[in-house]
């Protein structure tokens, strides 16, 4: 490989090194380089600004291939988003790293690291080192955590009243394009983390929730199964629709007569040995659909497919049979049903099968579309959401919001304590920072009150978005804070006449806001410290 550079001496013998092509590259040092990590930042943040909170815009995004997705999920508009800039692509990361982690709050966290560059730009410009700014942040950070920790609250958990999870789980759809059956689509998302939640470990798990979408019909027809929905039907069309007190064989293994490996030669010289061939596959095969009856099958669901022949067959023994069902599905029936996957016929045995009281086949519309629906199963923790909606987008985006909302019930099941939404908590801490930094003599203030600026960024873009002077709302809302020691004051973006988000039943998870400030400000720490980029020029 050919050197990048050599290394040359001047008159006074000092060492220099020559790079190659550096004709072709460009370097950004010091405060320039903070200037443009700090605009790329600022630009992502800005176009997510808009998207916030419950009259937050949306979104539409057409992919190289066509494809069109509306949504005002941060994360979905980032991911989807062609980022060049290599900080911009740390923004996309940050709102990533939320949505694995919390599963909500992905707009928030890059509008406040948005914010959070936009003061440290303006320390910047007044002399203050970067790293003195970091730290500040850190500080303030710490602060602004302590301080959720005090105003948060304990929310009951409590599977037999669910009506305080679904206020939480609305707080989460508010915004999203389901708002249309709001409560409805709450409901549904509280009953699926119920059934599958382990209360004693405090855990849920996703596993045992599928989201299925179906486009056609209209969201309120989105429904609850408590079982498994798969997007298959019959093997044959006169095989019976519905059956009841099902035993399950779940097969993985080829269901069809043998056939000669194609390895093999197997001559065929008279009409005599075709017949014979013919009888020999057919004997075999009702031979295996024998073995399976006897084990007292009365539904066969296989991961591999069976030609025309066998298909007829089935039907004649009167056997109903599901084919080509994927590995995921396989095994969330398995689980459902209590039954396990028989790699090889020879191990069928009745112990193995599963059990379901009714299988039914759900058609929709005009469309002849079908899908097989397995409920009353002996392990009820199975559960499927299927969704409907007028076209694809809807129904996509409509996946989207319900995992926010699933996560979101997930995250109080492990920890329950809560902090009420519409700003109230940012400007709580915000005030909280504030008064911290008067009692801090060092240079590490001023980073402290830009933090404090920072997370006002928040409350700013609820009441912008909410179509209310955003400057004069906030002003108010921190008074009225001051004034009546109420942490649970925000913006009435709703226009519900109150300001009291306790009474108006925002509530958020508190989990979420503290991600949100710590994922912020790591991302910003971390920016802050870059102050030499190379690369090549088009790349500036």
């Amino acid at each position: 490989m050919a050197a990048q550079g050599s290394i040359a001496f001047d008159e006074y013998g000092r060492p220099f090194i020559i790079i190659r092509d550096q004709d072709q590259k460009r370097r950004l040092t010091g405060l320039e380089a903070h200037k443009s990590h700090i605009m790329a930042a600022k630009s992502v943040a800005s176009v997510l600004r808009t998207s916030l909170g419950p009259k937050g815009l949306d979104k539409i995004l057409v992919s190289s291939d066509g494809d069109v997705t509306v949504t005002n999920d941060g994360a979905t508009i980032l991911k989807n988003m062609d980022v060049e800039h290599q900080i911009a692509k740390l923004m996309v990361q940050l709102s990533q790293s939320q949505d694995d982690e919390i599963g909500d709050g992905t707009t928030g966290v890059v509008v406040l690291a948005g914010a959070l560059l936009e003061q440290a730009e303006k320390l910047l410009d007044r002399g203050i080192h970067p790293i003195r700014i970091s730290d500040g942040y850190e500080m303030a950070a710490k602060v602004a955590v302590e301080h959720l920790d005090k105003i948060a609250e304990r929310f009951e958990v409590n599977p037999n009243n669910v009506e305080p999870l679904v206020e939480l789980a609305m707080t989460t759809l508010g915004s999203k394009i389901v708002n249309r059956c709001h409560r409805y689509m709450a409901e549904i998302a509280v009953n699926a983390i119920m059934a599958v939640a382990d209360f004693e470990r405090k855990d849920v798990d996703f596993e045992l929730i599928k989201v299925e979408g179906k486009v056609g019909g209209k969201l309120e027809d989105t429904m609850l199964v408590k079982g498994v929905v798969v997007d298959k039907d019959m093997s044959h069309p006169q095989m019976p629709k519905r059956l009841t007190n099902v035993k399950i064989a779940i097969l993985t293994c080829p269901f069809e007569p043998p056939k000669p490996k194609t390895k093999h030669n197997l001559e065929v010289k008279s009409v005599e040995d075709y017949k014979k061939l013919r009888e020999y596959e057919i004997n075999k095969f009702e031979e295996m659909v024998q073995k399976v009856k006897d084990t007292g099958v009365n539904l066969v669901i296989c991961q591999w497919g069976f030609d025309d022949e066998a298909n007829h067959l089935l039907l004649q023994k009167e056997l109903p049979a599901v084919r080509w069902v994927g590995g995921p599905e396989i095994e969330l029936i398995a689980i459902a049903t209590g039954g396990r996957i028989v790699p090889r016929f020879e191990e069928l045995t009745p112990e193995k099968l599963g059990f379901a009281g009714l299988v039914r086949e759900l058609s929709f519309g005009t469309t002849k579309e079908k899908m097989l629906v397995i409920e009353e199963c002996k392990n009820s923790r199975a559960i499927t959401i299927l969704i409907r909606g007028g076209n694809k987008m809807i129904v996509e985006e409509a996946k989207r919001s319900i995992h926010d909302a699933l996560c979101v019930i997930r995250n109080i099941v492990r920890d329950n304590r809560i902090v009420y939404g519409g700003g109230a908590p940012e400007t709580s801490c915000s005030m909280a920072v504030a008064q911290a930094a008067d009692k801090i003599s060092t240079l590490e203030q001023y980073a402290m009150r830009s933090f404090s600026e920072a997370l006002e960024s928040i409350p700013l873009a609820l009441a912008e978005n909410a179509g209310k002077p955003p400057i004069h709302t906030l002003a108010e809302v921190k008074s009225r804070q001051i004034k009546e020691d109420n942490p649970y004051l925000g913006i009435d973006c709703l226009n519900k006449g109150t300001c009291d988000m306790k009474s108006q039943h925002v509530i958020e998870t508190l989990s979420s806001k503290r991600a949100q400030i710590l994922l912020a400000v790591q991302l910003t720490k971390m920016i802050l410290k870059i102050d030499d980029v190379r690369g090549s020029s088009d790349r500036f």
